[in-house]
């Protein structure tokens, strides 16, 4: 039996999409690569050396580092899907006077640059007692994150069928028993999308660490690296910062690899739909 013949007018088109998604990849990937090849390239051939220099150098990275960032980054994580949840809910479900105008004021948020407020928010955790602290740090980074996921989490909730939440109310459910119950199992890769979104941007962030942090032993993973680089005197020991960015790197990738189908189910239904 004969197979049908391909259109040359089909296959075109989809070929260029794989080209140019191959490319992409490569693009995307190459620093990534580059940094995990030099991270392990030393003088004699291949090995460790690099990263027993960066966690034993005295001004490297330390493991108390690596758990700042990772708590930091918890604490962002876990605060902005509260916030967002119940916000998103609130915008998504109810009506209410100002709804939108205030929808519209959360998301202009997402047109200050942050850095520029970030002195403010500098005195504004001294008066709270949180300056160079790690709760005060990923309450700035929490604020930053809600916009972007207050909006998510809001188009999540109306793309979910509003008859499954008057079911649980007819069943005696009240508003925050059927977003226990029905509503965040139903959202749940847009809840993915958020934590992934948040967790990125926290453990990554070195601008707000750099003015919001002081002492050494609070320092996350991206000061560390980059102190070890202030402090060799001109010495710029790029394999021990190679070895610095893959371990910063490594945490997002393995993260993102397992979530990666409930984040772009998450994306393009949060996203695109409202």
């Amino acid at each position: 039996m004969k197979t049908p013949a391909v259109d040359d007018t089909e296959r075109g088109p989809l070929g260029a999409h794989w080209l140019t998604c191959a490319a992409l990849a490569v693009l995307f990937l190459f620093p990534l690569v580059w940094a995990a090849f030099a991270s392990v390239r030393t003088d004699t051939g291949f090995g460790l050396e690099n990263y027993a220099r960066l966690f034993s150098s005295e001004d490297g990275v330390r493991f108390q580092h690596v758990l700042n960032s990772a708590v930091v980054s918890a604490l962002t994580v876990g605060g902005t899907l509260v916030v967002s949840t119940l916000g998103g809910y609130a915008f998504g479900r109810f009506r209410f006077p100002g709804r939108d105008a205030l929808f519209l004021l959360t998301l202009a948020i997402l047109m200050v640059p942050y850095a520029t407020i970030l002195i403010a928010l500098y005195v504004l955790l001294g008066w709270l007692g949180l300056e160079d602290s790690l709760l005060g740090l990923s309450l700035v980074l929490t604020t930053f994150q809600l916009p972007f996921s207050v909006f998510m989490m809001r188009n999540s909730f109306a793309a979910v069928p509003v008859e499954l939440e008057e079911s649980a109310r007819v069943d005696g459910c009240t508003s925050f028993g059927a977003l226990l119950r029905i509503m965040l199992p139903a959202v749940r890769p847009g809840l993915v999308t958020v934590g992934l979104f948040a967790f990125l941007a926290s453990w990554s962030e070195f601008f707000a660490p750099l003015i919001l942090l002081n002492s050494t032993d609070r320092f996350t993973t991206t000061l560390a690296v980059v102190n070890l680089r202030t402090a060799s005197h001109g010495a710029v020991d790029y394999a021990a910062l190679e070895a610095g960015v893959v371990v910063m790197a490594v945490p997002c990738l393995l993260l993102f690899a397992f979530l990666q189908r409930s984040y772009v189910r998450g994306f393009t239904s949060g996203a695109l739909k409202g």
